[in-house]
């Protein structure tokens, strides 16, 4: 496993991802030598025809990544497979054709075009249903020793069994004491020893990593075995660490302020702060340019669909609790918190105007904030600004809630692109485990990773009310 942005990814899935590249650049390459026999095409300067190459092999994983090809909870069969690469190629295709019609400098071949297309069904396909196989049969998967029995270690087995491609295997639990027998089963795998029998279990079995999961240490943690598996190369975590790595989220029910005072992260240099700052800047004026026709369209259907403001205004939470007005364009009818006064939004809810609901699945509405971006208020990337009303509550109701106003708010963020819509005390806490995982992780490139996953959600139409 490896850790990018402290979150664990397959190396196997890094190197599927880095393969099918190449596979996708190979094809284009056969491509021109069956039609060219190469020496017509493979010509000096070669950065020209490597960028050619790498424009089909980026638009290919693009499509792919868009069409949920890395998503095996979605594709659960080989037909499907099939068909969701071939939409994806089609797509790419098309895609292609956009582009080199806009820059036809660009165009490797009208007829290397068309063998690179059936080359990449075919070799796309053939891989794909290569990795499925060797996920179904949990190959290259690091195996995991859990120490530990109570509610800490059956939440992280239950974690790791309920996610595909996380790339690890639990061997078993090994018990503190004999209070449980050796066999006795929790969640799935099941108590193989204790404290005594990991050195043993460790040779035995190949366990790559042991997860020490006890809810309480002291006294308790058999510290001469641990160092001798740690010296003979066995890598060892504790469960909030690892929590984190595999879920993208810092557990709160057993958060400890310890934890969040000696845990790496949390870094705020003012080099740092400039650039994100700077970054917003330049990216929400390129934004409000590029997207005014849509706005401009926008505004002109709010007016016409129903009576009141184009814009509407709401008072937010911000950075270290001070309060802004929030821009969007109007979705609900002009009365909808008259009588009720502020509520959580649920789904269906009968105060969305007509043109309101297509704004609000497509994320139109949340447009106008880019000006709150080039306020200062708000940033490009950050947990979601909260309403007072709201906020009040949720900081009587949940740990640690304060935390989120350590940044600056963001039009998108880590949670909003892990977790659908909250509406609920419960969905605030299961977004803050998000939102911490963010404050403690965040970095410009974690930043362009949110706004990447968050394009695939918007397209998609996931997660809006």
């Amino acid at each position: 496993m490896l850790k990018i942005f402290n979150r664990y990814y397959s190396i196997k899935d890094i190197f599927f991802f880095f393969f099918e590249s190449l596979l996708i650049f190979s094809s284009v390459i056969l491509a021109t030598y069956i039609r060219y026999k190469i020496h017509s095409f493979w010509l000096p300067p070669y950065y020209i025809i490597g960028l050619k190459i790498f424009l089909v092999t980026a638009v290919c994983q693009l499509s792919l990544y868009y069409n949920d090809m890395y998503n095996t909870k979605i594709i659960r069969t080989k037909q499907e497979t099939i068909i969701r690469a071939l939409q994806a190629l089609g797509v790419a295709a098309i895609i292609l054709s956009i582009i080199y019609y806009a820059v036809p400098d660009l165009i490797i071949g009208r007829s290397i075009f068309l063998i690179s297309i059936l080359f990449l069904a075919v070799i796309t396909i053939l891989w794909r249903l290569f990795y499925s196989w060797t996920i179904s049969i949990n190959a290259f998967d690091e195996r995991i020793l859990i120490i530990g029995t109570g509610e800490a270690a059956k939440d992280i087995a239950k974690r790791i069994l309920n996610k595909e491609k996380v790339g690890y295997e639990i061997v078993g639990f090994i018990a503190e004491d004999n209070s449980l027998k050796i066999g006795t089963s929790l969640v799935n795998p099941k108590v193989i020893g204790t404290y005594e029998h990991i050195c043993d279990i460790v040779e035995k079995e190949n366990i790559g990593k042991i997860i020490v999961a006890l809810s309480e240490r002291r006294g308790s943690l058999p510290l001469n075995t641990l160092l001798r598996c740690r010296l003979n190369g066995i890598k060892v975590e504790d469960d909030a660490a690892f929590y984190e790595g595999i879920n993208g989220k810092i557990r709160l029910d057993s958060l400890k302020p310890s934890w969040l005072i000696f845990s790496d992260g949390f870094k705020k240099s003012w080099v740092s702060v400039a650039i994100k700052r700077l970054s917003d800047i330049s990216t929400a004026g390129l934004g409000l340019i590029v997207m005014s026709p849509i706005m401009f369209l926008t505004a002109i259907l709010i007016k016409l669909d129903s009576k009141g403001y184009v814009f509407f205004k709401q008072e937010r939470v911000g950075m270290d609790g001070e309060g802004f007005a929030l821009l969007k364009f109007r979705s609900m009818r002009e009365d909808a918190e008259l009588k009720s006064g502020p509520v959580w939004a649920k789904k269906d809810d009968d105060r969305i105007t007509r043109v309101g609901r297509f704004i609000r699945k497509t994320r139109i509405d949340e447009l106008p904030q880019l000006i709150n971006v080039l306020k200062g208020d708000m940033s490009l990337v950050g947990p979601r600004p909260e309403r007072p009303f709201f906020v009040a509550q949720l900081k009587e109701k949940i740990p640690f809630y304060s935390l989120r106003e350590s940044v600056r708010p963001g039009v998108t963020g880590w949670a909003e692109i892990c977790y659908p819509y909250g509406a609920s005390v419960e969905d605030a806490f299961e977004k803050l485990q998000y939102d911490l995982y963010y404050i403690k992780n965040r970095s410009f490139l974690l930043d362009l990773t949110i706004i990447f996953e968050t394009v695939r959600v918007v397209l998609l139409g996931k997660g809006s009310r």
